[in-house]
Protein backbone atom coordinates (compact mmCIF):
# COMPACT_ATOMS: atom_id res chain seq x y z
CA UNK A 1 0.00 0.00 0.00
CA UNK A 2 1.35 3.39 -0.94
CA UNK A 3 2.41 5.83 1.78
CA UNK A 4 0.21 8.29 2.69
CA UNK A 5 0.64 11.77 2.24
CA UNK A 6 1.33 13.55 5.69
CA UNK A 7 -0.59 16.47 6.49
CA UNK A 8 -0.05 17.53 10.34
CA UNK A 9 2.73 16.71 11.98
CA UNK A 10 3.70 17.26 16.33
CA UNK A 11 6.94 16.71 17.62
CA UNK A 12 7.86 17.21 21.19
CA UNK A 13 5.28 19.94 21.85
CA UNK A 14 4.87 21.76 24.84
CA UNK A 15 2.07 24.34 25.41
CA UNK A 16 1.33 26.50 28.51
CA UNK A 17 -1.10 28.94 29.70
CA UNK A 18 1.00 31.33 31.80
CA UNK A 19 2.72 29.75 34.48
CA UNK A 20 0.25 26.32 34.11
CA UNK A 21 2.18 23.70 32.03
CA UNK A 22 -0.27 22.02 30.08
CA UNK A 23 1.41 19.17 27.68
CA UNK A 24 4.50 17.64 28.23
CA UNK A 25 6.41 16.88 25.08
CA UNK A 26 2.94 15.21 22.51
CA UNK A 27 4.27 13.63 19.45
CA UNK A 28 1.54 12.70 17.04
CA UNK A 29 0.97 12.73 12.78
CA UNK A 30 -2.13 12.87 10.51
CA UNK A 31 -1.92 11.72 6.97
CA UNK A 32 -4.15 13.37 4.64
CA UNK A 33 -7.72 11.98 4.74
CA UNK A 34 -7.72 9.99 7.98
CA UNK A 35 -9.87 10.61 10.58
CA UNK A 36 -7.86 10.52 13.95
CA UNK A 37 -9.43 10.77 17.50
CA UNK A 38 -8.00 11.73 20.83
CA UNK A 39 -9.28 9.89 23.94
CA UNK A 40 -8.36 10.63 27.45
CA UNK A 41 -10.22 12.06 30.65
CA UNK A 42 -10.76 15.23 31.28
CA UNK A 43 -7.61 17.17 31.71
CA UNK A 44 -5.70 14.92 29.85
CA UNK A 45 -4.24 17.83 27.10
CA UNK A 46 -6.53 17.10 24.20
CA UNK A 47 -8.69 20.35 23.86
CA UNK A 48 -5.31 22.21 24.26
CA UNK A 49 -3.41 20.08 22.06
CA UNK A 50 -6.52 21.15 19.40
CA UNK A 51 -5.54 24.92 20.61
CA UNK A 52 -1.83 24.28 20.26
CA UNK A 53 -2.26 23.27 17.13
CA UNK A 54 -3.99 26.63 15.71
CA UNK A 55 -1.67 28.57 18.30
CA UNK A 56 -4.69 29.66 20.71
CA UNK A 57 -2.46 28.97 23.64
CA UNK A 58 -0.58 31.16 25.89
CA UNK A 59 2.58 29.75 24.59
CA UNK A 60 3.86 26.57 23.05
CA UNK A 61 7.11 24.94 22.17
CA UNK A 62 8.36 22.13 19.75
CA UNK A 63 7.33 21.83 16.10
CA UNK A 64 4.29 21.72 14.33
CA UNK A 65 4.62 20.92 10.73
CA UNK A 66 1.55 21.61 8.68
CA UNK A 67 1.92 20.74 4.74
CA UNK A 68 5.73 20.44 5.47
CA UNK A 69 5.85 23.89 7.16
CA UNK A 70 6.84 24.73 10.04
CA UNK A 71 4.07 26.32 11.91
CA UNK A 72 5.10 27.30 15.47
CA UNK A 73 5.95 30.10 14.85
CA UNK A 74 2.95 31.77 12.99
CA UNK A 75 0.04 33.53 14.40
CA UNK A 76 -3.06 32.08 14.44
CA UNK A 77 -4.64 33.27 11.59
CA UNK A 78 -2.00 32.61 9.43
CA UNK A 79 -1.85 28.92 10.66
CA UNK A 80 -5.55 28.75 9.73
CA UNK A 81 -4.97 30.12 6.04
CA UNK A 82 -2.63 26.75 5.89
CA UNK A 83 -5.78 25.34 5.67
CA UNK A 84 -6.92 24.43 8.87
CA UNK A 85 -10.55 25.07 10.67
CA UNK A 86 -11.23 24.64 14.55
CA UNK A 87 -14.79 24.06 15.83
CA UNK A 88 -14.72 24.38 19.52
CA UNK A 89 -16.65 23.26 22.06
CA UNK A 90 -18.85 26.19 22.59
CA UNK A 91 -20.11 26.91 19.13
CA UNK A 92 -20.45 30.21 18.76
CA UNK A 93 -23.32 30.78 16.82
CA UNK A 94 -24.80 34.17 16.48
CA UNK A 95 -28.45 34.43 18.13
CA UNK A 96 -29.27 37.77 16.69
CA UNK A 97 -28.73 36.53 12.69
CA UNK A 98 -30.49 34.03 10.81
CA UNK A 99 -29.00 30.27 10.41
CA UNK A 100 -28.21 31.02 6.71
CA UNK A 101 -26.65 34.68 8.06
CA UNK A 102 -24.69 32.13 10.59
CA UNK A 103 -23.53 30.32 7.54
CA UNK A 104 -22.64 33.00 5.13
CA UNK A 105 -20.24 34.98 7.85
CA UNK A 106 -17.42 33.54 7.74
CA UNK A 107 -14.25 34.30 5.68
CA UNK A 108 -12.27 32.40 3.08
CA UNK A 109 -8.68 30.66 4.05
CA UNK A 110 -8.62 28.62 1.24
CA UNK A 111 -10.00 27.67 -1.87
CA UNK A 112 -12.68 25.24 -2.02
CA UNK A 113 -15.28 26.32 0.50
CA UNK A 114 -18.79 24.70 0.46
CA UNK A 115 -21.30 26.27 -0.90
CA UNK A 116 -24.41 27.28 1.01
CA UNK A 117 -26.12 24.64 -1.16
CA UNK A 118 -23.39 22.20 -0.90
CA UNK A 119 -24.13 22.45 3.40
CA UNK A 120 -27.68 21.75 3.03
CA UNK A 121 -26.95 18.68 0.96
CA UNK A 122 -24.88 17.73 3.84
CA UNK A 123 -27.25 18.87 6.66
CA UNK A 124 -30.85 18.90 5.35
CA UNK A 125 -31.77 20.12 8.88
CA UNK A 126 -29.95 23.63 8.47
CA UNK A 127 -32.09 23.78 4.81
CA UNK A 128 -35.13 23.63 6.72
CA UNK A 129 -34.25 26.39 9.36
CA UNK A 130 -32.52 28.60 7.44
CA UNK A 131 -34.73 31.21 8.45
CA UNK A 132 -34.43 30.25 12.27
CA UNK A 133 -32.90 32.71 14.33
CA UNK A 134 -29.21 31.37 16.25
CA UNK A 135 -31.33 31.21 19.32
CA UNK A 136 -34.43 29.39 18.00
CA UNK A 137 -31.88 26.37 17.17
CA UNK A 138 -31.51 23.27 19.00
CA UNK A 139 -28.26 22.15 20.62
CA UNK A 140 -28.05 19.69 17.84
CA UNK A 141 -28.46 22.10 15.25
CA UNK A 142 -26.83 24.29 16.59
CA UNK A 143 -23.50 21.79 16.28
CA UNK A 144 -24.37 21.04 12.88
CA UNK A 145 -24.15 24.67 11.92
CA UNK A 146 -21.22 24.79 13.92
CA UNK A 147 -19.34 22.34 11.79
CA UNK A 148 -20.79 23.93 8.68
CA UNK A 149 -18.94 26.97 9.19
CA UNK A 150 -15.78 25.67 9.18
CA UNK A 151 -16.29 23.65 6.00
CA UNK A 152 -17.53 27.31 4.41
CA UNK A 153 -13.86 28.75 4.90
CA UNK A 154 -12.17 26.40 2.50
CA UNK A 155 -10.67 24.40 5.08
CA UNK A 156 -9.68 21.01 4.38
CA UNK A 157 -8.10 19.66 7.86
CA UNK A 158 -11.12 20.02 10.64
CA UNK A 159 -10.32 20.13 14.26
CA UNK A 160 -13.49 19.33 16.27
CA UNK A 161 -14.03 19.59 19.80
CA UNK A 162 -16.48 16.98 21.59
CA UNK A 163 -18.99 17.92 18.69
CA UNK A 164 -21.63 14.86 19.78
CA UNK A 165 -21.41 15.75 23.42
CA UNK A 166 -24.75 16.22 24.85
CA UNK A 167 -26.69 15.93 21.86
CA UNK A 168 -29.47 13.16 21.04
CA UNK A 169 -28.92 9.97 19.63
CA UNK A 170 -30.44 10.64 16.17
CA UNK A 171 -28.33 14.30 15.46
CA UNK A 172 -25.03 12.54 16.60
CA UNK A 173 -26.13 9.40 14.13
CA UNK A 174 -26.02 12.54 11.19
CA UNK A 175 -22.90 14.02 12.79
CA UNK A 176 -21.06 10.45 12.06
CA UNK A 177 -22.98 10.48 8.43
CA UNK A 178 -21.30 14.07 7.81
CA UNK A 179 -17.65 13.03 8.70
CA UNK A 180 -17.62 10.04 6.72
CA UNK A 181 -19.11 11.91 3.71
CA UNK A 182 -16.48 14.67 4.58
CA UNK A 183 -13.63 11.86 4.39
CA UNK A 184 -14.79 10.41 1.45
CA UNK A 185 -14.70 13.46 -0.26
CA UNK A 186 -10.73 13.88 0.74
CA UNK A 187 -11.36 16.15 4.02
CA UNK A 188 -8.99 15.36 7.22
CA UNK A 189 -10.43 15.41 10.60
CA UNK A 190 -8.91 15.56 14.30
CA UNK A 191 -11.53 14.51 16.60
CA UNK A 192 -11.53 15.54 20.72
CA UNK A 193 -14.22 12.89 22.18
CA UNK A 194 -15.43 11.54 25.12
CA UNK A 195 -18.28 9.55 23.23
CA UNK A 196 -16.27 6.17 22.93
CA UNK A 197 -19.39 4.76 20.95
CA UNK A 198 -19.81 7.49 18.01
CA UNK A 199 -15.93 7.84 18.05
CA UNK A 200 -15.15 4.28 17.90
CA UNK A 201 -16.79 3.67 14.19
CA UNK A 202 -15.37 6.22 12.44
CA UNK A 203 -11.60 6.58 13.26
CA UNK A 204 -8.43 5.37 11.10
CA UNK A 205 -6.21 6.07 13.94
CA UNK A 206 -6.24 6.85 17.83
CA UNK A 207 -4.46 8.87 20.14
CA UNK A 208 -4.82 8.19 24.24
CA UNK A 209 -3.59 11.05 25.96
CA UNK A 210 -2.82 11.46 29.75
CA UNK A 211 -1.06 13.65 31.83
CA UNK A 212 -0.73 15.64 28.31
CA UNK A 213 1.13 13.33 26.99
CA UNK A 214 -0.08 10.49 24.22
CA UNK A 215 0.71 7.03 26.18
CA UNK A 216 -1.02 4.75 23.22
CA UNK A 217 -1.22 4.94 19.49
CA UNK A 218 -3.19 2.03 17.49
CA UNK A 219 -4.93 1.69 14.26
CA UNK A 220 -9.00 1.18 13.98
CA UNK A 221 -7.90 -2.39 13.26
CA UNK A 222 -6.37 -2.66 16.36
CA UNK A 223 -9.53 -1.61 18.64
CA UNK A 224 -10.81 -4.63 19.69
CA UNK A 225 -7.34 -5.98 21.14
CA UNK A 226 -6.83 -2.42 22.94
CA UNK A 227 -10.25 -2.74 24.84
CA UNK A 228 -8.91 -3.82 27.87
CA UNK A 229 -6.11 -0.75 28.05
CA UNK A 230 -8.99 1.53 27.00
CA UNK A 231 -11.02 0.42 29.49
CA UNK A 232 -7.65 1.04 32.41
CA UNK A 233 -7.62 4.34 30.67
CA UNK A 234 -10.99 5.85 30.32
CA UNK A 235 -13.29 3.91 32.29
CA UNK A 236 -15.14 2.45 28.85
Amino acid sequence: MAEREEFLRLTDVHAYYGESHILHGVNLHVNKGEVITLLGRNGAGRTTTLKSILGLVGRRTGSIVVKGQESVMLPPHKIAQMGLGYCPEERGIFASLSCEENLLLPPQVGPGGMSVEEIYSLFPNLKERKSSPGTRLSGGEQQMLAVARVLRTGANLLLLDEISEGLAPVIVQALGKAIRTLRERGYTTVMVEQNFRFAAPLADRFYVMEHGQIVEEFTAAELQAKMGMLKEYLGV
